[in-house]
């Protein structure tokens, strides 16, 4: 495929795949960036694109990919101390404001054990605020599904968190 070719079929591409991405990252500066990183990727297949079917297609499910990647590196390390700005409250003292950092971390570790699909979808719907449509959309998986991922993710990390916080009592 030459330049010409690459931009008459995949230019028309773009609204398509800003609004996608908006709709994943939440922020225009991100969105910008997923969808110039899918061009650089669609441009360095551009001789594997003559066979593609459905162009627009590939590239939503192409840039749905990129921003999930782009999630994991944002994703805080298990081992990475707790954020230092930790509010507090006017009455909590310095044992109590500990121990809701602890409690942070653990369950930021318990998120990033989960299998991929049940991480993925918590982290949209919790942690971006995604809906169910947007997570659809980027995932590929049905609402039904995201909404028995979603709850047993959560069930394991209450139970998690619950054995956490009862160890050593009984």
């Amino acid at each position: 495929m030459d330049t010409e070719e690459f931009k008459r079929r995949c230019l028309p591409l773009h609204i398509r795949l800003y609004r996608t991405a908006f709709r994943l990252m939440g922020n225009t500066m991100d969105a910008e960036d997923m969808v110039q990183e899918t061009y650089l990727k669609l441009w360095e297949r551009r001789d594997a694109l003559e066979h593609v079917a459905n162009l627009e297609s590939y590239s939503t499910s192409l840039l749905r990919n990129l921003c999930i990647d782009a999630f994991r590196k944002k994703r805080p390390e298990e081992d990475s101390p707790p954020p230092e700005d930790f509010p507090l409250a006017d009455n909590e003292d310095a044992a109590t404001a500990l121990e809701r950092q602890e409690e942070a971390t653990q369950l930021t570790n318990l998120i990033n054990r989960l299998p991929e699909g049940q991480r993925t979808v918590m982290t949209l719907h919790d942690v971006e605020g995604c809906s169910y449509e947007e997570i659809e959309e980027a995932t590929g998986f049905t609402a039904v599904n995201i909404r028995v991922m979603l709850s047993r993710a959560r069930k394991k990390i209450r139970e998690q968190f619950e054995r956490i916080r009862n160890y050593g009592q009984g």
